[in-house]
């Protein structure tokens, strides 16, 4: 008989179960036992803003030096419409966001229960852990250093900065990830006490629902456009597309389904040696749902908190977050993990709202994942119209056999 073992747990049941667990000892725990998990959150998130500008240039510097080696109109149209696909989710999320979430969510009322306790939990010790660099500053210095090693093609700094990423990975995976649900525990612990969660929610079961909503509609929007160029019913390509969804669903992850979807794009009508290129590529830079979520999921908490925003705020954030998510797909929770940098310096969230975040994006992975990898059948079907082997040639990096093997 095998003995239980909570690495065995999906972490997404983890972090239901450490909700949960939060909530009920939140209703009758004293202020005492409710200390050292505050003192851990205040380590733990010291810990984590200092690794934010490692994963960014881990992250980002070796990902553009990689595409960057593989320069090509074909290359350049992928790209630009993974970005534009990214952005105009994220944007789109924004909008519906600010004009649907105010009626779900009571700004007063919730601005009373996120204020309206008297009780405040300390930590009893923390430890200073300033990072290293602003997250802008490490951005910028990924970009040219991403740049340049593809430029230079400088051998040394690809692999240094390939063994960063791994270090940064094996950071995550082996330090952040497995104490995430405790850290979820112990803000919902203190939420509990403070008299928040309620409300919080209560606003999110309904906001839920609306980004579920808002990922199929950027999937009809994504083919419909797709149609346009290559003049085939777009219901059909979707539906051709399906199992690549429902694997990503089960997968969470964008490079295990990468196989799936290859083997759909070639089904739906995209050349072989046009999937074979965008299709790895897209699932590394195309992220429209994982961006769509985490700006809705901004937008909506900073109603709740009468935080002020507006359109040029989430503009720049939206543009900023696509970037800063590139690669990021490889980690698991790698995706809100390097988003909250950009979180934090462009819209001011505090280490409260950065959890939140957190288990409201795992809360939704699979339906992100679902959304970035079914897009890039879209992608690919405008890449192919434009390169495909009756237009021009392309040279890609894998085949299908060697994508399913």
């Amino acid at each position: 008989m095998k003995r239980f073992s909570l690495k065995r747990v999906n972490l997404l049941v983890q972090i239901l179960i450490a909700l949960a667990l939060g909530i009920a000892v939140g209703q009758f725990a004293p202020i005492w036992l409710a200390r050292p998990f505050a003192t851990f959150n205040a380590i733990f998130s010291q810990f984590l803003g200092f690794l934010i500008p490692l994963l960014i240039i881990g992250f980002v510097a070796p990902a553009i030096a990689e595409v960057g080696n593989k320069a090509g109109k074909v290359l350049l149209l992928t790209v630009a419409l993974a970005y534009l696909s990214t952005t105009g989710a994220g944007m789109m999320a924004f909008f519906v966001g600010d004009a649907v979430f105010p009626s779900l969510i009571s700004v007063r009322e919730s601005a009373e229960a996120l204020s309206g306790s008297d009780v405040t939990i300390e930590p009893y010790f923390t430890v200073n852990m300033p990072p290293m660099m602003e997250v802008m500053t490490a951005l910028v210095l990924a970009f040219l250093l991403g740049i340049c090693i593809a430029t230079l093609k400088a051998p040394t700094l690809r692999g240094f900065f390939s063994e960063l990423r791994d270090v940064v990975s094996m950071a995550i995976g082996k330090a952040i990830i497995p104490l995430l649900p405790l850290y979820i525990f112990g803000i919902f612990l203190d939420m509990t006490l403070t008299g928040e969660v309620a409300t919080v929610i209560a606003a999110f079961a309904k906001i839920i629902l609306v980004i579920f909503a808002m990922h199929i509609v950027i999937l009809l929007v994504q083919y419909a456009i797709a149609a346009l160029f290559v003049k085939r019913n777009p219901l059909k390509m979707l539906l051709t597309m399906l199992p690549a969804y429902f694997t990503a669903l089960g997968t969470q992850s964008s490079a295990a389904t990468i196989p799936v979807t290859l083997r759909q794009c070639v089904k739906m009508g995209v050349s072989e040696e046009i999937a074979g290129f965008t299709v790895p590529l897209c699932a590394t830079i195309h992220m429209s749902g994982s961006c769509m979520k985490i700006t809705a999921c901004a937008v909506a908490l900073m109603i709740m908190e009468g935080m002020p925003y507006d359109a040029p705020m989430f503009m720049g954030f939206v543009c900023m977050l696509a970037i800063t998510m590139v690669a990021a797909p490889g980690v698991p929770g790698g995706c809100i993990m390097a988003a909250l940098g950009v979180l934090a310096s462009m819209l001011g969230f505090s280490e409260a709202n950065q959890a939140m975040m957190i288990a409201l994006y795992i809360a939704m992975d699979s339906f992100g994942t679902a959304c970035n990898v079914t897009g890039d059948g879209a992608i690919s079907q405008i890449v192919d119209r434009f390169f495909g082997p009756s237009r021009r040639p392309a040279t890609p990096d894998l085949s299908v056999a060697e994508l399913e093997n």
